[in-house]
């Protein structure tokens, strides 16, 4: 191990989460603490007894003494202002040193060894005033920052820090309490901010509260209690609202249970409540609308256009929030990119900044992802004209892996008793271009009008492995299929086609000639042909009506084919045949 005049080590020091990162053995560590825990609320308080809380303890306190804790104090960054806490006054950065120390402490922990030397992200607006306060904190800390770098660089080297050429990237940081959009340009591991804006009064936190006044109203509305009379219900509804909106992430649908919220008139009050995921994002749709505001500002300031950027990149947990990768798609005609995880891409591209420093060679962060889209296909519109073939992506592309998605769809007749699950992994908006890998059918639905709600679940682990389930959401009632080796399915498809079509090639060249001097077929594919006709036939049962259909025609192609011992014409149907058969014996 290296001394520790060498190790320096990355800090994101955000506004709601705070992390510290390390570059070792060609890799970067995002560091936890004695609980496993890698983010760190950016939270200080003091408990009743008098000492110091740090991180989730200080947050789980904030809501019900709140004058005794500390949150958001990035904000203050730069500023005289004074901070009470527990009867005390502190400085901005005093509060930001005591999140400082504690990162600084779990790093010299799980090195084992003592640290003095940081690299400190900030926002790419901070001013100079904001960028010595955090240095000062840092020297509070007992750190020497040997840099302060921008948030939107730190991202961008934690995606391209081997980047060579030349590229204009768009990072958009959505976090707990803040929205910031940077224009950078990266060339050769140098990355330059060309264009920045924001809003440090907007983020996830705000979307949280939209969900909270949902279930105040609920409550008054339902059971004519105001919650807000309880610091503690306020606290349990402030929480529960921060879980919805992680799982609707995730899924369409996600029941809030609170039991014992308060008492009123005696009795106890109980929340139970359904959010859809639609509703939720209708309620922070505006708050989406204003951050794509801000980056046609960025972009202007950059004196930029869409189609110049190169990459979109997502930064802050916030930006799970399927709709904002929904509308950024639209805006740029690409997907942005989230595969290093959001919350931790700036402490990490911090820690590759803190080893160039140090002068260790670095390269961007590898992550397990999926190369391919999964998805289902429903009714929607192919061209502007209705399709039942639309390919509606599950998981998408680029998305890390292990992952469970899901989505739901609805019913397209009137008492209609099953729906055919059908899995394509592929780009095309029309699914019958993307490539098939398994299907399945969910029978016994009730007997309900149009619109009964099914929900798709896709779950890919690291193994390639793809469990599908479609559940009923009204009855439970499921159905579902597992597929095996889905990551590497279409690679080996197209090894094996380009195997026969290889093989036809050669067999072309490896003619034996008659007394006459014409060319017959080889054997080999003759015989492979008739192996093939064989299988077909053997899996006619297993296949769905269209597939069974297909099969039926290729075989008697191929057969017309051995008729006249020449099987070289039909190498495109017998790929296409080999290609349902693997399938089939998945």
């Amino acid at each position: 191990m290296s001394n520790s005049q060498d190790i320096i080590i990355g800090i994101d020091l955000g506004t709601t989460n705070s992390e510290v990162a390390v570059f070792q053995d060609g890799k970067v560590t995002v560091i936890p603490d004695d609980r496993g825990h890698i983010i760190l609320p950016s939270f200080v308080g003091v408990a009743d007894d008098g000492s110091l809380l740090v991180g989730e303890a200080a947050k789980n306190q904030y809501p019900l003494y709140p004058e005794r804790s500390v949150r958001s104090i990035k904000r203050r960054m730069g500023t005289d202002d004074s901070i009470e806490m527990a009867g005390q006054s502190y400085t901005p950065q005093d509060i930001s040193a005591i999140i400082l120390k504690r990162l600084k402490a779990i790093a010299e922990k799980h090195l084992g060894q003592a640290l003095s030397k940081a690299v400190i992200t900030v926002p790419a607006y901070f001013n100079d005033a904001q960028r010595q306060a955090t240095r000062e904190a840092g020297e509070i800390a007992g750190l020497e920052v040997v840099r302060i770098i921008n948030e939107p660089t730190a991202a961008a080297l934690a995606y391209e820090a081997d980047q060579h050429g030349s590229k204009n990237i768009l990072v958009y940081d959505l976090g707990g309490g803040t929205f910031d959009v940077s224009v950078v340009r990266i060339q050769d591991q140098v990355v330059e901010v060309l264009g920045s804006h924001g809003n440090n009064h907007l983020g996830g936190d705000d979307f949280d509260q939209k969900l909270v006044d949902h279930l105040v109203r609920h409550l008054h509305t339902t059971q004519k209690v105001d919650a807000h009379s309880s610091r503690q219900a306020m606290a349990r509804i402030t929480r529960a609202a921060e879980t919805a909106k992680i799982a609707l992430s995730d899924q369409p649908f996600f029941t809030i249970e609170e039991e014992y919220l308060l008492e009123h008139d005696g009795q106890p009050v109980h929340l139970s409540l359904e959010i859809a995921r639609a509703d939720y994002e209708g309620m922070i749709e505006a708050y989406i609308n204003e951050t794509l505001e801000a980056v046609h500002t960025a972009l202007k300031g950059a004196q930029l256009t869409v189609a110049d950027i190169d990459e979109v990149l997502l930064v802050g947990g916030s930006t799970r929030t399927p709709l904002v990768s929904e509308r950024l798609e639209q805006e740029f005609k690409r997907q942005p990119r989230g595969e290093v995880n959001p919350d931790l891409c700036v402490a990490m591209g911090a820690a590759i900044q803190a080893a160039m420093i140090a002068g260790q060679e670095v390269s961007a962060v590898l992550v397990d992802i999926t190369p391919y889209t999964f998805g289902t296909s429903a009714m929607g519109e192919i061209d502007g004209l209705p399709s039942i073939h639309y390919f509606v992506p599950i998981i998408h592309k680029n998305t890390p892996i292990p992952t469970t998605k899901s989505e739901v769809f609805y019913t397209l007749h009137d008492g209609q008793k099953a729906v055919d699950v059908e899995i394509f992994q592929g780009e095309a908006i029309d699914a019958r271009h993307n490539t098939r890998i398994g299907s399945f059918n969910i029978e016994g639905l009730s007997n309900v009008p149009a619109g009964n709600e099914i929900i798709t679940r896709l779950s890919l682990d690291l193994n390639g492995v793809l469990n599908v389930s479609a559940v009923e959401k009204s009855t439970g009632l499921e159905a579902s299929i597992t597929i095996d080796n889905a990551l590497r399915r279409y690679d080996r498809a197209e090894l094996d086609s380009a195997r026969s079509r290889i093989g036809a090639l050669f067999d072309q060249e490896d003619v034996d000639y008659d007394d006459g001097g014409t060319a017959s077929g080889s054997a080999d594919s003759q015989q492979q042909a008739r192996d093939l006709v064989a299988k077909a036939e053997r899996l006619l049962d297993q296949a769905t009506p269209e597939d069974r259909e297909e099969m039926i025609d290729l075989i008697e192609s191929i057969r017309d084919a051995l008729a006249t011992s020449d099987t070289s014409t039909v190498a495109d149907d017998m790929d296409t045949l080999a290609d349902i058969l693997y399938y089939l014996e998945s």
